[in-house]
C-alpha cells in the first residue's frame, strides 16, 4: 500500500499549515519553509504557485498520493451535481480513514489510516483494510471483535476526549459500543474551514 512517509511536521512547514496536531507547537517555534536555503526562496508567490500550494496542502491533509488525488479531482469535475471543489472535499471526507478520524476514534488522519490498514475495523460486518474505501449513508463501521481487547481500544475514551472533532451531521459515533454510523453526506462547512477549493479547481483546469 503506497503512502507518503515523509515527516508530517516538515510537510506542515512546507505548506504553512498544521497537517497534524503535533505540528502546531513546532510550527509556533519554527515558521517558514524547511531547508538550509529556504529563506532565500520566500517571497510573493505567483498565482500558479498559490494554486499548487493549496493543492499540496489539501492532498497532504488527507494523506493522498498525487495520482489518487488527481483521480478524485477528475471524478469531482465530471459530476453533474454541485460544484467541483465542494464535490472534491465531499469525496475526501467520505474516505473510511477520514470517517474514523472524524468520529473521534483517532487523533489524526495518519493514525486513523494506520488503524484501518491494520484491519481493526469492520464495514457492514466485513473486515476491511483499505483506508480509501468510500463510505455511504447507511453504512456501519465497527471495531473488529478481536481488536476490542487491544490496549488502544480499551482506552478509546481517552482518545475520543483528546480528539478535536465536534459533532457532525453525517456521522453518529458511539465510543462505548465502538460503533460509527454514516447517516448522510458531509456538508461543505463540516470540512476543513481554511481550504480554498477553488484554487485547486483552477490548478487542474490549466
Amino acid at each position: 500500500m503506497a503512502r507518503d512517509t515523509s515527516p508530517i511536521v516538515k510537510q506542515s512547514r512546507r505548506e504553512g499549515y498544521a497537517l497534524h496536531p503535533k505540528a502546531h507547537k513546532i510550527m509556533a517555534k519554527k515558521s517558514g519553509i524547511p531547508g538550509q536555503h529556504a529563506h532565500g526562496r520566500q517571497g510573493k508567490q505567483s498565482l500558479y504557485a498559490t494554486q499548487l500550494r493549496e493543492k499540496q496542502k489539501v492532498r497532504r491533509t488527507y494523506g493522498l498520493l498525487e495520482k489518487q488525488f488527481a483521480r478524485l479531482m477528475n471524478e469531482a469535475t465530471r459530476s453533474k451535481e454541485g460544484l467541483a471543489g465542494e464535490n472534491l472535499l465531499k469525496l475526501l471526507e467520505l474516505r473510511l480513514d477520514n470517517a474514523v478520524y472524524r468520529a473521534g476514534f483517532a487523533t489524526s488522519r495518519r493514525a486513523a489510516r494506520q488503524l484501518v490498514g491494520h484491519g481493526h475495523f469492520l464495514l457492514n460486518g466485513k473486515r476491511v483494510d483499505i483506508p480509501s474505501i468510500r463510505v455511504k449513508a447507511g453504512d456501519e463501521i465497527t471495531v473488529r471483535p478481536k481488536s476490542t481487547k487491544s490496549g488502544y481500544f480499551s482506552t478509546i475514551d481517552d482518545v475520543a476526549s483528546n480528539s478535536i472533532q465536534g459533532p457532525l451531521s453525517w456521522l453518529k459515533s458511539d465510543v462505548k459500543k465502538l460503533k460509527i454510523e454514516v447517516t448522510g453526506l458531509p456538508k461543505r462547512e463540516e470540512a476543513e474551514a481554511d481550504i480554498n477549493e477553488q484554487l485547486i479547481v483552477e490548478y487542474y483546469s490549466r
